[in-house]
């Protein structure tokens, strides 16, 4: 469910604010109205996403909070799976946690893009927070939200981004303990000002660091599930993969189970074992 473009925040590496220009949001009613239509259609999951959703309403007439949009969503259609979308860290406060928590279907699982671990490298990307407020938000999330899990995204290899500022992102990362990443090589984007800075790295740069937090980012994914083992969880079936049918829980964790067809069906189903990006379950 989209619930606004553009973006006015101008990272140093993104094309974005100069081709989607600035933000849009759409109202309120507009939101609700479809996320009903959505419901009656039988989706049992609703991803509130945006090019941008933590700036919804800056826009919009008094300026509402994003929280007051999602609580609105939750509350149209509270038998439906809220999950949001990717967050600026900015928006995660003790006034944000204590609202969303009230909220039985908003799944928690929190994308809080991060994009690097190092001060000095957020501060080239033009990034609006440094590591202490992203901790902060981590720290958040988890104190008010049982089973949270935290996502995020991070760019390896930005333009002058040294082995000691590399270093500093993988001991950042690990103080998180993220429960999924996405790992991505700094890409050049004409007309940016990091398109035009000193210290572009090579391809070789480029794979050896991706590979090594890809190595980060796999360990805390496979400890972060082996925590799960024993627990149960409602999980949303939704395709097949060979013998297994599969399907996410609440906090995005990918079940795989043997049984029935079980599309767009949930069930609830404990952990028994860590299996490739996912888990073995079995239905309760």
């Amino acid at each position: 469910l989209k619930v606004q473009d553009g973006c006015v925040n101008f990272c140093s590496y993104c094309i974005i604010p100069y081709t989607r220009g600035p933000v849009r949001s759409a109202p309120p009613e507009l939101i609700v109205e479809q996320a009903k239509e959505l419901k009656e259609a039988g989706y049992k999951e609703i991803i509130v996403t945006g090019i941008e959703i933590a700036s919804w309403g800056v826009d919009l007439a008094g300026k509402p909070p994003m929280a007051d949009m999602v609580a609105a969503i939750c509350e149209a259609v509270p038998d439906v799976r809220i999950r949001l979308g990717s967050l600026e860290p900015r928006v995660i406060t003790e006034e944000f946690c204590l609202k969303m928590k009230s909220y039985v279907n908003l799944c928690p699982q929190f994308h809080l893009s991060m994009q690097s671990g190092c001060d000095t490298v957020l501060q080239r990307m033009r990034r609006k927070y440094d590591t202490a407020r992203y901790l902060e938000s981590v720290r958040l999330l988890n104190e008010h939200f049982a089973d949270c899990a935290v996502t995020t995204d991070m760019i390896v290899a930005f333009p002058g981004e040294t082995e000691e500022e590399f270093g500093q992102s993988l001991e950042f990362i690990r103080k998180c303990a993220f429960a999924d990443m996405h790992i991505f090589p700094y890409s050049r984007r004409p007309g940016t000002p990091a398109d035009k800075m000193p210290g572009q790295h090579n391809n070789d740069t480029k794979e050896s660091r991706s590979r090594a937090a890809i190595a980060v980012a796999e360990e805390m994914s496979i400890a972060y599930r082996e925590k799960l083992i024993g627990t149960v969880h409602a999980v949303l079936f939704e395709e097949t993969d060979g013998e297994f049918f599969t399907g996410h829980a609440p906090n995005y964790t990918k079940f795989y189970v043997r049984g029935e067809n079980l599309h767009n069906e949930i069930r609830n189903v404990v952990v028994t074992e860590v299996y490739k990006d996912g888990v073995i379950g079995e239905i309760v």
